[in-house]
């Protein structure tokens, strides 16, 4: 090759890298720092009781984190401590809504006794209702005040990832007075739109965030989001007509607007949120389309892992074919993954990738040394839309190396199919994902 030709070829390959080079995540935006920075003295906490009961310890204590457009924000936050358990340096933290009730506290018990640690659940994300407004209709009503206003700190997913950082702040305090121990960092979770909150708060870069478990909050990505659930079900879903109706989802979006959502959306802040990750989503849940993780589950920083609860809607609950309904396969892997979290231990990490076997197009999956069980779920539908979908489970054979998923099109309609496999820890049985393939009828 003569130096010409050397020197054009070198060129050509230099010119290609940066092409062939995974594009850097864009840098987050700014509001939602500057908005949990800004000082506030409204925050305090104090104790108000200890219960103690057969099953363990429950404290309960009362914190305000903020003031928010003029409003104190107040919150309960409960500790529960399974019988025979001791505090860890890392501690569990649910936010959910409203207040200490029967059904949460059977909950915090069941959870704390799965995982053998204490852990906390923080009531009142958000502090509601506000004008009469409450859940996703405030949530929308904060947004279009931003678009009226361009005041950064109305988004309602700003105050209540703050409320999260305080109530972090909160359990610190107690834990030093109470137990005389140090907490140094939390595994924050909670579904919907305290899933969502979950992500924003590890989106801060608070370093005290060592693990989240955002569930059925399968919403990132949100430009590409959208026109994919058109597609998938012909238009937006009934379930997000809180925003569809006030005009946040048109496709006309102004500069304001677009800003917004890059705001509030949890993939602007890909580059920050590398820690530890379980996604848990259900096959059927209404607010969001069937593979909805496919758009950016590849562009997600650090350890990942996704689990789909079959034949179960936005509140995880799994229908059995008996008619029964049951969360266990969701708390026993959130569980499972909380447990490796505090002791700092490895957690089972399945992989797959495409692959040809024959003519037959499948996916490989490595459930590494310790999957038990390898299944498929798969599940009929005539258009691109599960949600009242079935999902049928049939067991894979475990391959010493890598077991085969085949990824057969339907005559007619859709077929989607996801693999699952799973794990024992001690008395714990729990189980992870691949992400969900939709097939077309074949041509």
């Amino acid at each position: 090759m003569s130096r010409f030709g050397m020197l054009s070829l070198i060129a050509l390959v230099l010119g290609l890298l940066p092409h062939l080079q995974a594009a850097a995540p864009p840098t987050p935006p700014s509001e939602l720092n500057d908005y949990i920075a800004k000082k506030d003295d409204s925050f305090r906490w104090k104790f108000l009781n200890k219960l103690d009961t057969p099953l363990g310890t429950i404290y309960t204590l009362e914190m305000t984190s903020q003031k928010w457009q003029g409003i104190v924000w107040k919150h309960d936050l409960q500790v529960f401590v399974p019988k025979d358990a001791k505090p860890r340096s890392t501690m569990v933290l649910y936010n959910t809504g409203g207040k200490p009730n029967p059904g949460d506290t059977l909950l915090g018990i069941s959870i704390a006794k799965k995982i053998g640690a204490p852990i906390a659940f923080q009531y009142g994300l958000p502090n509601q209702p506000i004008d009469g407004k409450k859940e996703d209709d405030l949530i929308a009503e904060t947004f279009v005040k931003y678009i009226e206003t361009k005041d950064p700190s109305w988004p309602l997913l700003f105050p209540m990832a703050k409320s999260i950082v305080k109530g972090m702040d909160a359990l610190q305090a107690f834990a030093k007075e109470e137990w005389k121990f140090e907490i140094k960092d939390f595994v924050v979770t909670g579904a919907s739109k305290r899933g969502w909150t979950s992500w924003m708060t590890a989106a801060s870069g608070d370093k005290r965030v060592k693990a989240i478990v955002p569930m059925v909050i399968d919403m990132l990505n949100f430009p590409q989001q959208m026109p994919h659930q058109v597609k998938s079900y012909g238009q937006y879903s009934t379930m997000i007509q809180d925003y569809t109706k006030r005009g946040l989802l048109k496709p006309e979006r102004d500069a304001t607007a677009e800003k917004l959502w890059r705001m509030v959306d949890p993939y602007s802040y890909r580059g920050v949120v590398k820690q530890p990750k379980l996604i848990v989503n259900g096959t059927n849940d209404p607010y969001w389309s069937q593979d909805a993780l496919n758009l950016y589950w590849d562009d997600l920083q650090g350890d990942k892992w996704v689990l789909y609860v079959p034949n179960a809607g936005h509140g995880l609950d799994q229908a059995k074919e008996d008619g029964v309904k049951s969360r266990e396969r969701a708390l026993n892997t959130l569980s499972a993954f909380a447990r490796c979290m505090i002791d700092d231990k490895p957690f089972p990490t399945p992989t797959w990738k495409n692959d040809t076997a024959g003519s037959t197009e499948c996916v490989k999956i490595d459930g590494g040394k310790d999957v038990k069980k390898i299944r498929m779920w798969e599940a009929s539908s005539s258009t691109r839309d599960f949600r009242k979908s079935s999902w049928k489970e049939s067991e894979l054979k475990l391959e010493e190396t890598c077991t085969t998923m085949e990824l057969l099109a339907p005559k007619t309609g859709y077929r989607a199919l996801f693999a699952e496999c799973e794990y024992q820890m001690d008395d714990l049985t729990f189980t992870l994902s691949t992400q969900i393939k939709i097939l077309p009828e074949k041509k």
